[in-house]
């Protein structure tokens, strides 16, 4: 049987190893690009009236990168998020003016003109509400490759389920 500092101990191993390969992850895929997602990631474990919390927390848009959302054109399974028609629901060309400058992204038209920065980003607006985001899962992948390497007494001890787990957290990064 583990100590509570044992616990402890593990559990901290578990969500440092969580965030650091969720991070890894979003530089090896390119999803890295303005690093405030990668930023945003954090960790701590506590201990509250007999139980210790492991929160992992993100800008909530990570969410999104990680599940994927489906487009009007292209559905992603696993995800349970989607862009539906109409102008409202697509992501606005302003997210993108950084992200189009960061990239040196500089497109032609046929006839060999520069395309303006503001016809760029709504055509890049206008793709991925189209064809949605597909799911990375920068952050399950680890956090799925961590509960399988965590001891099985604290699986046990505290009836660790990997479901609820995302569950809950997904539900708490929806509230905010």
């Amino acid at each position: 049987m583990m100590t509570g500092q044992q616990i402890r101990k593990e559990l901290e191993k578990f969500q440092k190893y969580v965030i650091s390969q969720a991070r890894a992850n979003l530089t090896r895929l390119k999803k890295n690009s303005s690093k405030n997602l990668y930023d945003s990631l954090k960790g701590q474990v506590t201990y509250k009236k007999g139980d210790y919390t492991v929160e992992i927390e993100m800008d909530t848009y990570g969410l999104f990168v990680d599940k994927g959302v489906s487009g009007t054109d292209k559905t992603y399974s696993g995800t349970d998020y989607r862009y539906k028609r109409g102008k409202q629901n697509a992501p606005s060309p302003r997210h993108f003016d950084k992200w189009v400058v960061k990239r040196g992204l500089a497109p032609r038209d046929a006839k060999g003109k520069f395309i303006t920065r503001d016809s760029l980003k709504f055509a890049l607006s206008r793709h991925i509400q189209k064809n949605g985001i597909a799911p990375s899962l920068f952050l399950t992948k680890p956090f799925e490759a961590a509960m399988r390497k965590l001891p099985q007494d604290v699986v046990t001890a505290y009836g660790i389920d990997i479901e609820a787990w995302m569950s809950a957290t997904v539900e708490k990064i929806n509230r905010k």
